[in-house]
């Protein structure tokens, strides 16, 4: 078999691409065009015809330099040295900090306000949060594609970051004004407990969700894109690319634990001494202060231009091999499959990608038939590099889907290890450490995790793993997973020991009195087991979705990571609903195990079924994660015939 150009039946305006040196597997062609073996089976990806004629799927032009960085203004960067780098990065780290504070200082102040202000009951209260949370994250996805559509990440971030603004000033009015909060008077912790305080009118709890939902679609524009705009700001062709990613991706972490650890010492002291309005008044302050710092910033940001809709090109692909569902790959008038000539991607701000094996369903819509056209609609016919675009989306699905169980558990954590430590002594010495600061302790631990990461963990790992980095990013996903199950292990056992130490020394009823002879630092355990599984589970997993997701949905890619912890939220608020009506009987006047009395409730016993629930999704994690294989960034170098 020798080695010779294919001369497929196609009009003069469609340049083929000459044949490679043969392949055992390639299928060869009579004169006529028709095939002596058959496709199935084959690799389709050796050929990829080319056509200067063909459309985009957009209806632009090609990119300039694929994902070659450009300015605000869409013009490319003469001298990258003058822009991006660690110095941009610090600009975009702020904003993601002020961020993280004000939704960490909501979720652990917000449940106490609407308790104690607001007069609902705790476990509302907690759904309520949970509930916000989750739609907060979850609708992250609209903020990726809009980014990588057709504002471009930094005019998302700006925004959206201007819209939380607003979002958190109504909060902190709902906190000041009298009018938006129902009567104070007479309603001491007795009158909280039998539920007797004058409960919120209708309107107010309205005005509250209303400015609390403002934050959460704020916080859905930023938060896809905070991380893939910093990542945006390292040069993806020096030889130290990989090694900054990683470094980055953990100080990006570093600014999240930071807001973090403010939220739940700062933000908690303020309210204790100057009250509810001046502790959510602080987080509007903070985030209007990192906006300036991030507007400060614009003249150094690398900028990559917004690629078009990524859910028409997802749509195109699907349409188009629903079409051609019934078509073999015999029948196509062209050899091999479909894509633009040259090297560039006729997806703006996407390299061209290496045709895969998988799915193969989906190479169908990049196989040209006759009844195509000369001129064909996307919609019938796609590249090659669109396709895998669609099949990289769905080929990452598992493992994000995975972390929705470890976000679920560091939900449950911020409400039931609260009510734990209201039982608990918080005295460290003379100092009574408010309960809403216990929290803080995941973040400390992920600050002496990091300051020993790179000089203690990673070259212990590399021995074993013989990986540059020391554990790959699945890898450490795994070890937060593994963690996580640790942690809520642990917190049954000591759950256990804190119930019947309670009911023994006659503490049932009262479980917002505190146990001075039970410390609360018994709880230190679990918040830092925690603490650093989250830290190397989100890391791991942000700094993955952008490696491995399609140039042009980066920001789709990082929402996956927020699209998970809001569903971990959900599932949090579902789980809980299932708990108490499983295990409650009001008739028979058995308590569930999330009773707000926390000492005639087993606690202890919904922890063992988390601990239960997350081996199970790590041993589902395992197997998805030795099933994946890591995408090759790669651009495909084509030559043209004329």
């Amino acid at each position: 078999m020798g080695s010779r150009e294919i001369q497929p039946k196609t009009p003069e305006s469609e340049v083929p691409h000459p044949q490679p040196h043969p392949h055992p597997k390639t299928p060869t062609f009579a004169a006529d065009g028709s095939s002596e073996p058959s496709y199935r089976g084959k690799k389709l990806g050796i050929y990829f015809i080319e056509s200067d004629d063909r459309r985009t799927a957009l209806g632009g032009g090609y990119t300039v330099g694929g994902t070659t960085p450009v300015n605000i203004h869409g013009k490319p960067i003469a001298d990258l040295s003058k822009t991006g780098g660690w110095i941009a990065a610090f600009f975009i780290f702020g904003n993601e900090m002020a961020e993280r504070m004000a939704y960490f200082g909501l979720s652990v102040n917000m449940v106490a306000f609407m308790f104690y202000v607001m007069h609902r009951p705790f476990s509302s209260s907690a759904n309520a949060v949970n509930n916000f949370l989750g739609i907060s994250q979850a609708s992250s996805v609209l903020g990726g594609f809009l980014a990588d559509a057709y504002l471009g990440r930094y005019w998302t971030i700006a925004i959206f970051t201007t819209i939380y603004l607003a979002g958190l000033t109504g909060v902190t009015l709902c906190a000041s004004m009298g009018i938006f909060v129902p009567n104070q008077d007479e309603c001491n912790q007795l009158a909280l407990i039998l539920g007797e305080c004058e409960p919120a009118k209708p309107w107010q709890m309205i005005y509250l969700y209303t400015v609390l939902y403002v934050t959460g679609f704020g916080a859905a524009g930023i938060r896809p894109c905070v991380s893939s705009f910093g990542a945006d700001q390292f040069d993806e062709r020096s030889r130290d690319y990989k090694t900054l990613l990683d470094r980055f991706f953990n100080f990006f972490y570093l600014s999240v634990t930071t807001g973090a650890i403010l939220a739940f010492t700062a933000v908690v002291y303020i309210q204790i001494e100057h009250g509810w309005g001046s502790a959510f008044g602080s987080l509007a302050i903070a985030m209007g202060m990192s906006n300036m710092v991030f507007f400060l910033g614009t003249p150094l940001y690398r900028h990559r231009l917004p690629g078009g809709s990524p859910l028409t090109r997802v749509a195109q692909v699907l349409v188009a091999a629903f079409r051609k569902r019934n078509a073999s790959f015999e029948s196509s008038e062209m050899v091999g499959l479909y894509e633009v000539p040259g090297k560039r991607s006729a997806v703006k701000g996407s390299n061209k990608l290496a045709h895969t094996d998988n799915f193969r369903c989906l190479d169908k819509a990049a196989l040209k038939l006759r009844e195509d056209g000369t001129n064909p609609s996307p919609w019938r016919l796609c590249t090659v590099t669109q396709v895998e675009e669609v099949k990289i989306l769905i080929r990452l699905i598992p493992i994000p889907a995975c972390t929705v169980m470890m976000n679920l558990i560091l939900t449950e954590f911020l409400t039931l290890s609260v009510q734990q430590a209201y039982t608990l002594n918080t005295h460290i010495g003379r100092l009574k450490l408010p309960v809403t600061c216990m929290p803080v302790f995941p973040g400390l631990s992920i600050f002496l995790i990091l300051s020993l990461y790179y000089s203690t963990f990673v070259p212990l790992s590399r021995r074993i793993t013989g990986h540059p980095h020391g554990a790959s990013q699945l890898q450490r996903v795994g070890i937060g997973l593994a963690l996580s199950i640790l942690s809520v292990g642990w917190a049954g056992v000591f759950e256990r020991y804190r119930r019947h130490y309670a009911i023994q020394h006659g503490y049932e009823a009262s479980f917002l009195t505190a146990m001075p002879e039970l410390s609360a630092y018994w709880l230190l355990i679990q918040y830092c087991l925690i603490g650093i599984a989250e830290l190397f589970c989100i890391v791991g997993l942000l700094e993955f979705l952008y490696e491995e997701a399609p140039d042009a949905m980066r920001s789709i890619g990082s929402a996956y990571a927020a699209v998970a912890g809001g569903l971990g939220c959900f599932a949090a608020s579902i789980l809980n609903s299932i708990v108490k009506s499983v295990t409650g009987n009001k008739e028979e006047n058995r308590p569930s195990w999330l009773s707000q009395n926390i000492n005639t409730g087993n606690f202890d016993y919904f922890y063992w079924l988390l601990a239960v629930m997350s081996f199970i999704n790590f041993l589902v994690f395992l197997y998805a994660a030795n099933k994946y294989k890591y995408r090759e960034k790669q651009e495909i170098e084509m030559t043209e015939s004329k």
